[in-house]
């Protein structure tokens, strides 16, 4: 099956090279460039691609805005937004708003190619770890006290996901989990699946901001 790409970048070069790439690929075909956030979520509610590449800092509508809205509207889509340093503010909003990843621009092709079929594949491409250092990077800007949508939501868990869902927030791997809590790796994918589907959420980085969100776990 194809793999069908949108790129939104507002530099022509960045559009050009990345379709390049993506063309070389027999799985991968970009259908769409956009040049600002405007552009990216009309050609992206239009084409209904598997992957939007989005810029998070484009003129008009940003790669932000353009990501909370793709995520809404195209729930099928994901989005990884291309950011210039790993840990800037830009990178998080794009993880709150729904990204499943973040790439820095001067990402190498091989890595861009493995991201894009890892975030089709309905996984994330950044590591718990990087997700943690985002969030403890940024938690002076989390909430203070946990709303009441957070608590019924939360009330969804039994007391082992709740468990499984410190865990991942903490920063753990599933084979670090299982080993943590004395399960089977299996059973902590399970676990994180049914967590994922209680909680409405589309991906394991959503599941660790949860978990911060909503006061479940504390960064140190």
């Amino acid at each position: 099956m194809t793999i069908r790409v949108l790129i939104a970048d507002d530099e022509a070069l960045l559009r050009m090279a990345f379709s390049m790439i993506l063309e070389a690929q027999p799985d991968l075909a970009p259908v769409g460039e956009a040049e600002d956030g405007a552009t990216a979520l009309r050609l992206a509610t239009d084409l209904r691609p598997d992957v939007v590449l989005m810029d998070v800092r484009m003129p008009g509508t940003d790669g932000i805005e353009a990501t909370r809205q793709v995520v809404r509207k195209c729930p099928h889509t994901k989005v990884l937004v291309l950011t210039t340093f790993d840990l800037d503010e830009y990178a998080f909003a794009g993880l709150k708003a729904g990204a499943s990843g973040f790439l820095l621009k001067n990402t190498r092709p091989d890595e861009l190619l493995t991201a894009i079929r890892t975030v089709a594949a309905g996984n994330a491409v950044v590591s718990p770890r990087v997700t943690r250092r985002l969030l403890e990077r940024f938690r002076p800007h989390l909430p203070d006290a946990v709303t009441t949508a957070r608590d019924e939501r939360l009330t969804r868990l039994s007391a082992r996901e709740r468990e499984v869902l410190v865990q991942v927030g903490s920063g753990l791997s599933n084979a670090e989990i299982a080993a943590t809590l004395h399960l089977a790796e299996a059973t902590v994918k399970s676990h994180l699946g049914r967590i994922l589907h209680k909680l409405e959420l589309r991906d394991r980085i959503q599941a660790v901001i949860f978990a911060y969100e909503s006061r479940l776990i504390h960064p140190a």
